[in-house]
């Protein structure tokens, strides 16, 4: 008697260690897969932030326009560029050419040579000499301004490379969101609408209030 109370004794603390020792294993199975997942989420955006340098992109952007959006795979991007500087580019050398044939028939005019004169571009012939120069400082003018914009137009596009290959390495998973709740202050008794932001800890947490 006493030795089938001793098993059954025995049989019962078994049974309670081996439930122990099963519900810790899938406890750290839970947390090993829980880190595992959070490693590999963290290794992505590392991978991606390696893969896409902002540095190498604005570099790159910076000698060749175009380049830098290669590098970030934004290839639809590189004919935009190239429209965008070779408009600039193509009414700069219109501008300068207009400027020096203006230019040149100021100096026809002005000199005490009559027969130069003739020498005058035939665009320019019937006008004035008061309009010609009048002409030549609005073409002097739209050359500094073409400049401006083809340089402005390089600005953009290493910009654009640059804030590209940051947003790579964003992390815009489901673990991010957004959501607006009625929020009440008890120190100032007063109701008002909160704007609360969840991590990828599942943590809410409140921004600021609007009353």
């Amino acid at each position: 008697m006493l030795n089938k109370k001793l098993f059954l004794c025995i049989f019962f603390f078994s049974s309670a260690f081996c439930s122990k020792s099963s519900a810790q294993q899938n406890d750290t199975t839970i947390t090993k897969l829980q880190d595992s997942t959070s490693q590999k989420n963290i290794l992505s955006l590392d991978t991606s932030a390696k893969k896409f340098n902002p540095k190498v992109a604005t570099f790159r952007s910076a000698v060749l326009p175009g380049w830098g959006q290669a590098y970030n795979k934004k290839y639809w991007k590189i004919p935009i560029i190239y429209g965008a500087l070779g408009t600039t580019a193509a009414i700069f050398l219109y501008n300068l050419k207009t400027y020096k044939l203006l230019k040149q028939a100021i100096i026809y005019r002005s000199d005490t040579i009559p027969s130069n004169d003739a020498l005058v571009d035939p665009d320019f012939k019937n006008l004035s000499t008061e309009s010609i120069r009048s002409y030549r400082n609005s073409f002097r003018q739209n050359v500094d301004y073409s400049v401006l914009f083809f340089i402005l137009f390089w600005g953009l596009n290493v910009v654009d490379a640059t804030v590209d290959a940051h947003l790579k390495s964003f992390d815009v998973s489901d673990n991010i969101s957004f959501k607006i709740k009625p929020g009440y202050n008890p120190n100032s008794n007063t109701g008002g609408i909160s704007l609360v932001f969840s991590f990828k800890d599942r943590n809410s947490k409140v921004l600021s209030s609007l009353r």
